[in-house]
């Protein structure tokens, strides 16, 4: 395994600065946003499509401080019921294909996207429950005329460009937000579709991540994994349960918070976590996304680094001389 970093936490610095501070803390792949919501601070793809000699330069500071990517990112709703707002996040997907295809990056990060109720809404509609049957209709329309068609292009579109690997974040507002609805996309889709692992989306929707990437593992669906952890806030849950829409800002009033690596469980059940994802054959980057409220993003950021320092498995497995 490697240890990683989304570069979005260092947005505040230049490609070249933020390189050299990863490469100083010990970090050894880099994951960059390249449009949709993690914005385009270090990698403007439509730039560097169009200008060989920027795109060589972009490729030299990554090498120059012994960084490999992990992956491109964009993260957005391209099946938002907003014509503009589909196309503008679809379009800066397909740029990070054609980008990975030119850097020979293996794995695009996104979002699934979620659509509106029907063809006439212009906001998406994310569903939580079976009943009224209303909801059932929405899934149907969102899944089966909108989602999958959209994704089955892409994932084409990403073969036809020698990409192999979409990694699908499970987050909560879009599609695909859990175990069932990863593979569910998968079956629809093709090989293409795999999961973006983040246990932090998982954990505050009483989800096991361990349970989560043995099933994932056996389908060979783990692409990329997103080091973020996430602290339960026990007595706002059992007042409020888990499906908070308080601001993340309102962090002493709501039933949870991402927080760095370490502050929403100890080493022991990331150990366990590691462990896991190399009994599924996961041997690639440990990405740490920061987005702990409580800490600046350099301390937070270091806080996972040294923690995870202890956690990773960097070695490749050796002989059972005792078997």
């Amino acid at each position: 395994m490697k240890l990683g970093v989304y570069s979005v936490v260092l947005g505040d610095m230049s490609l070249e600065d933020a390189c050299a501070y990863l490469e100083n803390s010990g970090v050894q792949m880099i994951e960059i946003g390249c449009g949709g919501f993690p914005g385009k601070a270090h990698c403007d793809p439509e730039v560097l499509l169009a200008d060989d000699q920027k795109l060589r330069e972009f490729g030299e500071i990554i090498a120059r401080h012994h960084l490999q990517i992990s992956a491109l990112s964009a993260h957005g709703n391209p099946v938002h019921p907003q014509e503009a707002i589909a196309k503008a996040d679809d379009h800066d997907l397909k740029n990070a294909i054609l980008l990975a295809e030119k850097l020979q990056v293996p794995v695009v990060n996104a979002f699934s996207g979620c659509p509106g109720g029907s063809y006439k809404d212009q906001e998406p509609n994310w569903v939580t429950c079976a009943w009224p049957d209303d909801y059932q209709r929405i899934l149907d329309y969102q899944w089966n005329e909108v989602l999958i068609p959209y994704w089955k292009d892409t994932a084409a579109f990403a073969r036809e460009h020698g990409v192999h690997k979409i990694g699908l974040e499970l987050h909560p507002g879009f599609c695909v937000y859990n175990t069932k609805t990863l593979l569910k996309l998968r079956e629809a889709v093709g090989p293409e579709i795999g999961a973006n692992f983040d246990p932090s989306h998982l954990v505050w929707q009483g989800m096991d991540p361990c349970t989560c990437i043995r099933e994932l593992g056996k389908e060979g669906a783990i692409f990329h994994f997103h080091a973020k952890d996430t602290k339960i806030d026990v007595a706002n849950t059992k007042l409020n349960g888990v499906l908070d829409t308080l601001h993340y800002s309102d962090e002493i009033n709501r039933s949870w918070i991402f927080r760095s690596v370490g502050y929403g469980h100890g080493e022991e059940y990331w150990k366990d976590i590691i462990s896991e994802l190399r009994l599924a054959g996961y041997d690639y980057a440990i990405s740490i996304e920061h987005e702990d409220s409580l800490m600046s993003g350099r301390e937070g950021l270091q806080k996972a680094i040294q923690c995870l320092k202890n956690v990773l498995i960097f070695e490749d497995r050796g002989a059972m001389y005792w078997a």
